[in-house]
């Protein structure tokens, strides 16, 4: 598997026409309305999308060709944002107080173009790509491509237009702020062999449908077409902004052939390093990363968090459920002083939840860690990989909504973990005992505050491999609710090591499951012994 570059995904046309009714031979004219050029219009409904996704499948596989590739791949990350799409050519979908939308043009990182059309009273209609519609400077390289261009996406702007709250750009990733202003981590209609050895597939939104609701500029719908060398997919996404941006999504996907791993509603994120791997740290800044652990709520109700790692070697985790309640990619950590980066705002990034709307049946989360030594890239992968195989000709459809927020969607009753920390075992001031690490849990929120050292709360710990040593649960002082589980683990070799931990009072849990994945290798005790 790749790294995906962020400039790659975040820098960011074909025929409209949807077969079976495919034919472009229309006795309509385009039409222009407040500067915007629109192709004739097309009869267009979400089953209509399906039949087309369906027709594609059965036919081979073509890969999208760009025939401007030469000119598009001198418009670099800087001349890229040298071009900006004009206010007054603003979109608003449903009328004038309609959602507002801007469109992304195409450079060396986007050089498939996909079609937008805007959706009204069963009508598909084709935004055609002008030059006017954005501002360049004079002589920009840009400025020599044809007017049948096309474009590379489309956001979905606030109605003051200065941010946008959800933008569609580069195969098939699609990212929110969530309530915030502060874009993080991605999510993609589908991932394909992610972390496989033969090499990870990326289908791509080759067609968009947008159809507003008319006096609401905070909520619209995204039908997309999806295509790519193993399947074809019709996704409509039902998009609001309130308190958080929440999609509810609907996809119906048909297999071209068989795929081995379907990774479904994948989330794509950054992890570099934390507070618990100083080792990695090359920069200045204490912490960097948009996400800091992946959070599971089980079909049997249990809720779990595991933090990122930045690890040695590609390294790709199952965590095997039955009708999964969720998942998601979240930033817990919100302290600025944590970061102490005023320029991208890691403490604001968003978090991403996954809630099944129909039972998934039986299958696993599987999140996917890749070696990283910047920021620039995502590393970070998580989805649900159904237990079932995927097969040409068979038709999967899917239901699910997606949260965008600053945390999940459902509060627990449990204590939640606020921290992680890793350093050598042994009692500072004596000498060190080799190869024997700790492990420092915070908790809080639940019924955490209520209880005293003599209360009997215990931490139950598990290790796949080495030995247990010292372990102890207990509040921490001046803390306003803290409470911390230290355990020791003497462990050798280089293979990684699975610890599962929770706290408890006769016999309850009072917390999620912390379980985490360590590389001892990866962490020189040399100066500590």
């Amino acid at each position: 598997m790749m790294k995906i570059s962020r400039r790659a995904a975040l820098a960011g046309g074909g025929a409209l026409a949807l077969s079976p009714f495919a034919s472009r031979s229309f006795a309509a004219p385009n039409v222009e309305t407040d500067g915007i050029l629109y192709g004739p219009t097309q009869p267009f409904s979400f089953d209509l999308l399906k039949e087309t996704a369906k027709t594609l499948s059965e036919a081979p596989w073509e890969p999208p060709a760009s025939a401007m590739a030469e000119i598009l791949d001198k418009i670099d990350y800087d001349a890229y944002f040298q071009i900006s799409y004009r206010k007054d050519r603003t979109l608003h979908l449903g009328g004038d107080s309609g959602a507002p939308i801007q469109l992304f043009h195409l450079g060396r990182y986007q050089k498939d173009p996909v079609t937008v059309a805007v959706v009204k009273d069963g009508k598909a209609h084709e935004v055609l790509y002008r030059q006017s519609y954005f501002d360049m400077p004079a002589g920009h390289i840009a400025r020599s491509l044809p007017q049948s261009i096309g474009f590379a996406g489309f956001r979905v702007m606030a109605e003051d237009l200065k941010w946008d709250w959800l933008s569609f750009l580069g195969a098939s990733y699609f990212r929110s702020p969530g309530s915030g202003k502060q874009y993080g981590l991605s999510a993609r209609g589908i991932a394909i062999d992610t972390g496989l050895a033969t090499g990870e597939e990326f289908p791509r939104f080759s067609r968009f449908f947008l159809e507003g609701v008319p006096g609401d500029p905070d909520r619209l719908t995204v039908y997309a077409l999806l295509e790519g060398p193993s399947l074809t997919g019709a996704y409509r996404f039902d998009c609001a902004r309130e308190a958080r941006v929440v999609m509810e999504t609907e996809a119906v996907l048909f297999p071209r052939q068989a795929v081995t791993r379907l990774g479904i509603a994948p989330l794509t994120s950054m992890f570099w390093y934390s507070q618990k791997d100083r080792q990695h740290a090359k920069d200045w800044r204490p912490e960097i990363h948009d996400s800091d652990g992946l959070a599971m709520w089980t079909g049997s109700g249990e809720r779990i968090w595991r933090p990122l790692n930045n690890p040695p070697a590609v390294m790709t985790n199952s965590f095997s459920d039955d009708n999964p309640k969720g998942f998601g990619l979240l930033q817990r950590d919100r302290h600025f002083d944590h970061y102490q980066d005023d320029g991208v705002f890691y403490h604001r990034r968003p978090s991403l939840w996954v809630e099944p709307l129909e039972g998934w049946g039986k299958g696993a989360v599987q999140l996917v860690e890749i070696p990283t030594d910047d920021e620039i890239y995502d590393n970070i992968v998580a989805y649900w990989t159904p237990e079932e195989k995927v097969e040409a000709g068979k038709t999967l459809d899917l239901k699910y909504r997606l949260h965008w927020g600053f945390d999940e969607p459902y509060a627990t009753k449990a204590g939640r973990v606020v921290d992680t920390f890793i350093g050598a075992g042994g009692v500072p001031g004596q000498p060190r005992p080799k190869d024997v690490y700790q492990f420092v849990v915070d908790f809080t929120g639940g019924d955490l505050h209520r209880f005293t050292r003599e209360d009997g709360v215990t931490a139950m710990v598990n290790v796949s491999r080495g030995t247990l040593g010292r372990c102890s649960a207990y509040p921490v002082v001046d803390s306003n609710g803290l409470f911390r589980a230290a355990f020791e683990v003497h462990v050798t070799g280089k293979e990684p090591v699975d610890l599962r931990l929770f706290l408890k009072k006769d016999g309850e849990a009072l917390t999620e499951t912390w379980i985490s994945q360590f590389f001892p290798a990866s962490m020189d005790l040399a100066d500590s012994r």
